[in-house]
């Protein structure tokens, strides 16, 4: 399968095909444009006796939520919540977002709560990084896993039944001032650092609204001069993202994952004359005892001699020369040796090492 997907890799990018032209939006974002993360502590009650029971930061919890509603839990009085847990919420609040507006949110078990499914989380506040509260959550619980107990300790867990997400589960009480309305520039930065495509976005940008409109600040941002306002700047930038450039061709890059054996090559790599071998060595040892009886009545004892057979196996691989070689060239040439994957793993390693791939080799 893997030398198929490599065969078929080569098919595709066999000659280096020109760079497709692609919008501004696609290829990063503006500063101060961007989603916030959001944390709350909650309590999940209803549940079918799969709590936390009486873990302590739940019990204080529950006594907190009690107390909200008017009721006093004695002191010294534990109560019990085996049919409530203690989760930790998470969420993602997204730019411009306004007050009203609703989130999904992600609700987790925090202590040893067995499932949360059937549970509703309690109404609870969700803060940011500032330790500002920017939403609150409640609702019902929509748990995908499934988790059974029995008396004599089995159980049968399917996917995971302590998380659980719910839609339209938290309503937004303070937008994030993001800023960009006021500042001296809108920067646009890219998602991935090019010298050539920050200078071709900063041009594209220059022909539709003017020269010197845009200038390239360094490898990843672009600095455009706007007149203050909101309005203004939104439909200023509304118009930028939607301009199409042609992006740099791809640095030479090799990927390999060393645990699986996946290797991806782009086209633009090529290979310096070099020549490679590349052979295997396989020693087998095979172990065979014999087993030796008395005869019957001659008070004799079993004995067991060992015996051992050796063999090494030698694959012969032939030697094959790369010059100015291709995607293409590569990917035939170490198939017709019927290296696995990771046969190709050290060879590309050892192109590298010896100066021969001109290219960056990336290993996960």
């Amino acid at each position: 399968m893997v030398k198929r997907l490599l065969l078929v890799l080569a098919a595709l990018s066999g000659a280096a095909a020109p760079a497709s032209a692609a919008r501004i939006k696609d290829l990063g974002q503006f500063q101060g444009l961007r989603t916030n993360q959001l944390t709350g502590y909650g309590i999940v009650v209803g549940l079918a006796g799969t709590g936390d029971d009486s873990l302590e930061y739940a019990t204080q919890a529950m006594k907190g939520v009690a107390s909200r509603l008017g009721l006093q839990i004695p002191a010294g009085i534990n109560p019990a919540t085996k049919n409530a847990a203690a989760v930790i919420i998470t969420a993602e609040l997204p730019a411009f977002a306004k007050p009203g507006q609703t989130l999904d949110i992600t609700v987790s078990a925090l202590g040893k709560a067995k499932s949360l499914r059937g549970g509703t989380l309690l109404m609870s506040p969700m803060v940011g990084a500032d330790g500002q509260i920017y939403a609150m959550a409640q609702g019902n619980l929509a748990v995908g896993g499934l988790g059974v107990s029995a008396a004599d300790g089995s159980n049968v867990v399917i996917n995971v039944p302590t998380a659980g997400r719910i839609p339209s589960g938290a309503t937004v009480e303070r937008a994030v001032d993001a800023g960009f309305a006021t500042t001296p520039t809108i920067n646009f930065n890219l998602a991935e650092a090019d010298l050539t495509t920050v200078q071709r976005v900063a041009q594209a940008i220059n022909a539709r609204l003017g020269p010197g409109r845009a200038q390239a600040i360094d490898a990843e941002t672009v600095a455009i001069t706007a007149a203050p306002g909101a309005e203004l700047r939104t439909a200023l930038m509304a118009s930028i993202e939607n301009l199409d450039i042609d992006p740099a061709d791809a640095a030479a890059r090799v990927v390999v994952n060393a645990r699986t054996g996946t290797v991806v090559i782009n086209g633009a790599v090529r290979i310096a004359p070099a020549a490679v071998s590349h052979g295997k060595l396989t020693v087998k040892v095979d172990e065979k005892p014999q087993v030796s009886q008395p005869a019957p009545f001659s008070q004799g004892q079993t004995v067991v001699t060992p015996n051992s057979a050796i063999a090494v196996d030698e694959k012969h691989s032939p030697m094959f020369l790369t010059a100015g070689a291709s995607l293409a060239d590569i990917v035939k040439a170490v198939n017709a040796i019927g290296a696995s994957p990771a046969d190709l793993v050290a060879i590309l390693e050892a192109l590298k090492q010896a100066g021969a791939m001109k290219a960056e080799l990336i290993v996960l």
